[in-house]
């Protein structure tokens, strides 16, 4: 392993001066996934910049239409916040599903975003409740954050501070675990809204993405019957060790009613 800089501020300006100001520095949230990279020496970043000692970037409120949400609250906490469970349980119910307690406990929800690996559980709750990602500089819309494989449209130097989920009349999220990392080979993450309903699907493909034909169909009937027959195509989604492209496409259907079933009930 390479070695590299190590920085700790306490604050996010000083944070994004180190970023902007040390060539190919790297972002450390709760190192799940950077850590590993670095021991296995697919990334030799620099310099690392820890956010661990911000507690501005940790917490969770309620404004009675959205949750905000830190982007260095753990997982665990997310899944264990009364106001998580009380106003969106589908979000604390996928928190508690990420990994093992070993990931729960250390993996952030910033992390998991910024990094967007394709079969992670968050990039589905953000998509599908069309939530804000704020970061040092802006705040984006969903729909306009995910662009590909690991690719987000974070610039250079900026970095998630919190992200903002507009509370749903309902949701719910179901998905296909892989048996040892507990990743998604599918997750459907479905949000019934007063102006429709939107479905996100996680693992399936080479990043996160929506479904409109369910999404048309769940907004003229929020049951799982309305989509039980919505064939999802194959073309493009991912195929490996664990499923191909075609299966992927199967589950898509299955976790989708699954979701809508659990938002119903």
């Amino acid at each position: 392993m390479r070695a590299f800089a190590y920085h700790q501020p306490s604050e996010i300006s000083d944070a994004v001066k180190l970023l902007t100001s040390v060539e190919d520095s790297k972002v450390l949230g709760g190192g799940m996934t950077l850590i590993p990279t670095i021991k296995q020496r697919l990334a030799a970043p620099a310099a690392v910049v820890d956010l661990a000692k911000m507690p501005a970037l940790k917490g969770i409120s309620d404004d009675g239409e959205t949750v905000t949400i830190g982007a260095m609250t753990p997982h665990a906490v997310v899944a264990s916040s009364p106001i998580v469970q009380v106003r969106i349980p589908a979000l604390a119910h996928l928190a508690s599903e990420i990994g093992d307690p070993a990931v729960r406990n250390r993996g952030t929800l910033g992390g998991s975003v910024a990094n967007n690996d394709p079969s992670a559980d968050y990039p589905a709750a953000v998509l599908g409740l069309g939530a804000t990602i704020i970061t040092s500089a802006r705040e984006i819309a969903a729909d306009q954050f995910f662009l590909g494989l690991f690719e987000t449209a974070l610039q250079p130097g900026e970095i998630i501070t919190a992200i903002r989920f507009p509370v749903p009349l309902a949701a719910g999220y179901a998905k296909f675990k892989a048996p040892a990392s507990r990743y998604a080979l599918v997750g459907v993450f479905v949000a019934k809204f007063a102006s429709g309903v939107r479905v996100a699907v996680t693992g399936a493909g080479p990043g996160v993405f929506r479904v409109a034909a369910m999404e048309q169909a769940l907004s003229e009937s929020f049951e799982p019957t309305s989509i039980a027959s919505i064939k999802i195509d194959a073309a493009g989604l991912a195929s490996d060790i664990h499923a191909e492209a075609d299966y992927r496409a199967h589950l898509v259907t299955v976790m989708a009613k699954r979701a809508v079933a659990a938002a119903s009930g």
